[in-house]
C-alpha cells in the first residue's frame, strides 16, 4: 500500500528527534544543534558571562565578499534552515553533561546553569528572501540581540547558508546555459561530501533549477522528483539470451502474452538493413540486458547505450527492443550515453531515431528523449552548445554537488553593533573592512524593470522614494559615486524571526525555486552571461559613507615617522 512521502518524511523526523534529545520539530536535521558551532564560540561565551556582558545588545551581519565562480551573482539559500536552528536553539542536559567534560577545568557551574536556559526568544532576525539573487558585502541575515546568544549562533548560521547559496547558485549557472527546455537531473550522491552534503546538493540543486535528482531520500524528504535508470553492471551482467530467465510479455490493451527477445530479434534483422548495421557485430548480452529491463519496466524504458558501442551495438539494440515494446502496446522513453563524443553520439541518436521513425511510420519515435552523463561541467554544456548537441537532459553529478569550480562561498558572520554603538573591523585589505552599525538595504530598478544598484542606508535614514534623486556611493572609494532616480525600490529585508517564534509564511520548496527564476529575470543579461560579466554595483548612502570613513579614522592607529 502507498503511503504519502510527506507523512513518511515526518516518521523519519520523529526518528530523528529521538537522536537529538528531544528538542528536535519535524522536518528539522538533528545533526543542526547547538553543539554543532566552533569550541571558540563556546569560550567566547564564557568569557563574555565572566565579564558580565549577559545584558549587552548586538548586531551581527552575515555576508559573503565575492561572487563564486567568477560570476557576479549569488543566489541566497538556505534561510529556512537557519529559522528551524532558531525554533530547536537549547542546551539539551546531554549537551551540558559533554561540555563540562570539555571545556577547560574551572569553569564555573553557574555558567552551565546559564547555558541550560538559553534559547533564542530575545533574537531578531532579518533577512533577504530566500531564493533571491544577492550581491557581494549585502548583509544576507541581520541577527540582533543579547551578545551571546547570537555569537553562539554563529558558526551554525554560516555552515546552513554558506553550501546551500553556493549549491543554488552552481545550479542556476547550469540552468542558465543548459537553456529552459533542457532538462537537468543531479546525479551526485556518490561524489557528495558525505550523506548530509549529499541530500544539501540534492534540495538546493533543485532549488537552483534542477527538474529532479537521483538521490531516493531526497526525493522522500523534499518531494523533489526521483529520476534513475540503471548502470553498465546492468548490461554486462547479462552474456547471451540464455541467461533470460523470463521472455514474456503481455501486451498493454489485450493482455495477450508474447516473448518480447523474440520480437526483439525480428525488429534487430530489419533494422539492421535500415541502419546498414550488421547484427553479428552487435552484443547478444546487451540486447538480453534490455530485452529483460523492458519486461521489468516496459512503460519507462530507458536504456545505457554505450557499454560496448554506441554505433555498432547500444542504438541497434534499443531501438529493436524499442519497437518490440511499440507492438506490445508500450512506449520507450530514450536513451542515456555516458561516455564518448556526447555532441556526436547525440546527433547519431537523433538521426538513427528519426530514420526509424520515417521507416516503421512511429511518429513519437524521433522524440525519444537522448539523456547524456559523463563528468559533465558548466564548461562541457557550453562547448556542446557549440557544437551542437541533440541531447534533451544532463544527468550532472561531480562537478555539480562538489562545486569543483569553487568548493566554498566564504560568508563570514561580523559585530557591527554593540549597545547602539557601531563597531567597525579594520583591516590593511580593504575587502575585509566592516560595514559598520545597523543597516537596511534596498535593490532601486530603472525604467527597464533592471535591477541598477543595491543601496544599503543606517537604519535611521529614510528609505529611497521613486522618482527622488539618490547619491549612491561606493563605500571604499571616494570617486566612484553617482545618482540614480528609481523607478522602483524594493526594500531587501524582512522580519522572519522575533519574539521566539517564526513570523513570516515560509514558502515551498517549489515556491523559492520559482524565485530563484523570478530574480533572476531580474538582473541585466550582461550581469548573469559566463564569459567576463559585468559587475553589479553596490553602494552606500552619503550619509552612511560618511559614517563609516569617520568610524574607520577614529578606530585606525596614528603611525609615527621616525
Amino acid at each position: 500500500m502507498a503511503t504519502d512521502s510527506r507523512e513518511d518524511g515526518k516518521f523519519l523526523s520523529r526518528k530523528m528527534m529521538v537522536r537529538c534529545g528531544g528538542h528536535c520539530n519535524e522536518n528539522h536535521n538533528s545533526v543542526v544543534q547547538p553543539l554543532l558551532t566552533d569550541l571558540y564560540q563556546i569560550t567566547m561565551a564564557y568569557a563574555y558571562w565572566k565579564s558580565g556582558k549577559t545584558e549587552d545588545q548586538s548586531v551581527f551581519d552575515l555576508f559573503f565578499r565575492a561572487n563564486p565562480f567568477q560570476g557576479e551573482f549569488t543566489i541566497f539559500a538556505g534561510l529556512e534552515e537557519c529559522l528551524k536552528f532558531l525554533e530547536n536553539f537549547h542546551y539539551s542536559d546531554g549537551d551540558i553533561e559533554y561540555l563540562k567534560q570539555t571545556l577547560p577545568d574551572g569553569i564555573e557551574d553557574e555558567f552551565f546553569e546559564y547555558l541550560s536556559q538559553l534559547t533564542a526568544k530575545d533574537v531578531i532576525l532579518q533577512a533577504i528572501e530566500e531564493g533571491s539573487v544577492v550581491f557581494p558585502r549585502v548583509p544576507l541575515i541581520k541577527v540582533e540581540g543579547p551578545l551571546i546568544v547570537v555569537q553562539l549562533l554563529e558558526t551554525t548560521l554560516l555552515t546552513l547558508v554558506n553550501y546551500a547559496s553556493l549549491m543554488a547558485t552552481n545550479a542556476a549557472r547550469y540552468r542558465m546555459v543548459a537553456g529552459k527546455n533542457i532538462k537537468l537531473l543531479e546525479f551526485g550522491l556518490r561524489r557528495a561530501q558525505g550523506p548530509d552534503g549529499g541530500l544539501s546538493a540534492s534540495k538546493y540543486s533543485f532549488v537552483g533549477g534542477f527538474d529532479g535528482t537521483s538521490n531516493v531520500l531526497a526525493g522522500k524528504l523534499f518531494n523533489i522528483p526521483v529520476k534513475g535508470t540503471h548502470a553498465h553492471a546492468y548490461i554486462t551482467s547479462f552474456t547471451g539470451f540464455s541467461e533470460l530467465k523470463t521472455r514474456t510479455i503481455r501486451h498493454k490493451v489485450t493482455g495477450i502474452p508474447q516473448d518480447l527477445l523474440e520480437l526483439s530479434i525480428k525488429h534487430r534483422d530489419a533494422l539492421s538493413e535500415v541502419l546498414d548495421i550488421s547484427t553479428e557485430e552487435s552484443s547478444e548480452g546487451e540486447l538480453a540486458a534490455m530485452v529483460s529491463f523492458a519486461i521489468a519496466f516496459p512503460d519507462g524504458f530507458m536504456a545505457l547505450v554505450d557499454t560496448y558501442d554506441v554505433k555498432r551495438s547500444g542504438l541497434l539494440n534499443f531501438c529493436a527492443v524499442a519497437l518490440a515494446l511499440n507492438d506490445q502496446g508500450y512506449r520507450a522513453i530514450g536513451i542515456r550515453i555516458d561516455s564518448g563524443d556526447l555532441a556526436y553520439l547525440s546527433c547519431l541518436a537523433r538521426q538513427t531515431f528519426e530514420q526509424v521513425s520515417a521507416r516503421f511510420r512511429i511518429p513519437w519515435f524521433n522524440t525519444l528523449t537522448i539523456v547524456a552523463s559523463n563528468d559533465i561541467n558548466e564548461d562541457t554544456i557550453i562547448s556542446l552548445n557549440e557544437q551542437g548537441h541533440k541531447i534533451d537532459c544532463f544527468g550532472i553529478g561531480t562537478h555539480l554537488v562538489t562545486c569543483q569550480r569553487q568548493p566554498a562561498l566564504g560568508c563570514v558572520y561580523k559585530l557591527v553593533e554593540i549597545n547602539n554603538q557601531a563597531r567597525i573591523k579594520l583591516s590593511q585589505d580593504v575587502e575585509k573592512v566592516t560595514m559598520p552599525g545597523s543597516k537596511n538595504a534596498f535593490r532601486l530598478f530603472g525604467a527597464d524593470g533592471h535591477a541598477l544598484i543595491d543601496l544599503m542606508q543606517k537604519v535611521s535614514e529614510p528609505p529611497p522614494e521613486v522618482g527622488q534623486k539618490v547619491l549612491c556611493r561606493h563605500p571604499f572609494q571616494e570617486s566612484k559615486r553617482a545618482y540614480v532616480i528609481p523607478t522602483r525600490v524594493e526594500c531587501l529585508y524582512k522580519v522572519y524571526w522575533r519574539d521566539g517564534r517564526i513570523c513570516q509564511p515560509l514558502p515551498t520548496l517549489d515556491q523559492v525555486r520559482d524565485r530563484v527564476q523570478a530574480s533572476l529575470k531580474t538582473v541585466r543579461t550582461d550581469h548573469k552571461r559566463t564569459l567576463n560579466p559585468t559587475p553589479y554595483k553596490v553602494a552606500v548612502s552619503d550619509h552612511l559613507y560618511n559614517f563609516i570613513h569617520d568610524l574607520w579614522l577614529q578606530n585606525a592607529p596614528i603611525g609615527e615617522l621616525s
